[in-house]
């Protein structure tokens, strides 16, 4: 069984910048892809960003594109997440989670989450 604690998150100011982390335990997380989803009340979970073990690929949604950087550092079992250029429509708590593919992280199939971190943005 795997954990994901994702920490990082807090209250700033748009044009912000904040550093997400998920650190992963359980199961060997240098084969496992990673990704970040957020979600606002009263909407669907929205993926934001994905990587793979090797961290060659990575996907953004175009909300995020050019703004978010996933990575990973394998010897500390950790993910991150740096959001750069913050707005206030990226509010929303932050999940991270793990799956074997980036494939079944995009499709939303990941069955291994974090608790959620909280990310307010405020204009």
């Amino acid at each position: 069984q795997v954990q994901l604690v994702e920490s990082g998150g807090g209250l700033v100011q748009a044009g912000d910048s904040l550093k997400l982390s998920c650190v992963h335990s359980g199961r060997t997380f240098s084969v496992e892809a990673m990704g970040w989803f957020r979600q606002t009340p009263g909407k669907e979970r929205e993926l934001v960003a994905g990587i793979t073990w090797t961290g060659t690929n990575t996907y953004y949604s175009d909300s995020v594109k050019g703004r978010f950087t996933i990575s990973r550092d394998n010897a500390k079992n950790t993910a991150y997440l740096q959001m750069n250029s913050l707005k206030p429509e990226d509010t929303a708590v932050y999940y991270c989670t793990a799956a074997d593919t980036l494939t079944t992280i995009v499709a939303g199939a990941s069955r291994s989450w974090g608790q959620g971190t909280q990310v307010t943005v405020s204009s």
